[in-house]
């Protein structure tokens, strides 16, 4: 199956705009699911202060806690779970285009300035790794630097804070270890990423 829709893409007679524009598609199909995801999230964000005193009033008494936390979320029609089942959804789409671009298939056989799709950083074709590899590090920035400012309206516990400022800059080992293709897959998803969610947060209510 992989191999067959890897094929199909490479069709396009430019497998590198292949990658890049199927993974747009996804995505924008994906977008309700997002919509959603966000909405859960900032709802729950309105509940964080109430939810802070409830975690003060009960301390080490995590039952309790957890009864009084799920109370609110019912009184105000918010799922605790609100901004997950949306991203948990969208899970299997992923799993596909991750196998079509680690999977070898024709698709794997074009290539990016020159450079096959399925190279490794390993193989010797170093250059347009590091200019992969410096893009996604933009892109983590400017995540980093966003998910930061979200943090000053949102309470967050102590040891996100720091998962928050490494955990994007992960691309970047990914893509030295996966095929070029990947690494392209992974340039455009994390791009849309952030793009997507600063603009659904800025326009929903």
């Amino acid at each position: 199956m992989f191999a067959d829709l890897g094929a199909a893409l490479a069709g396009f007679g430019m497998p590198a705009l292949a990658i890049v524009g199927f993974t747009i598609v996804v995505r924008l199909v994906l977008h309700p699911l997002y919509r959603a995801a966000v909405r859960g999230e900032k709802a729950k964000a309105k509940l964080a202060p109430e939810i802070q005193k409830l975690q003060k009033k009960y301390g080490k008494d995590m039952l309790r806690f957890s009864e009084e936390s799920q109370k609110v979320y019912r009184k105000n029609g918010v799922s605790m779970f609100a901004g997950m089942l949306p991203m948990l959804a969208t899970v299997p789409f992923f799993m596909v285009i991750y196998q079509v671009v680690t999977t070898p298939n024709p698709l794997l056989e074009g290539t990016l300035f020159g450079i096959p799709l399925g190279s490794h950083f390993t193989t010797g074709f170093a250059w347009v790794f590091f200019v992969l590899f410096g893009l996604l590090a933009v892109v983590a920035y400017l995540t980093v630097k966003w998910q930061q400012s979200r943090m000053t309206t949102t309470p967050t516990p102590g040891f996100m804070t720091g998962l928050v400022k490494v955990l994007p800059f992960g691309t970047i080992l990914v893509a030295a270890y996966l095929p070029l293709a990947a690494g392209l897959y992974l340039l455009t998803t994390t791009t849309w990423t952030i793009a997507e969610r600063a603009l659904l947060y800025r326009i929903l209510s």
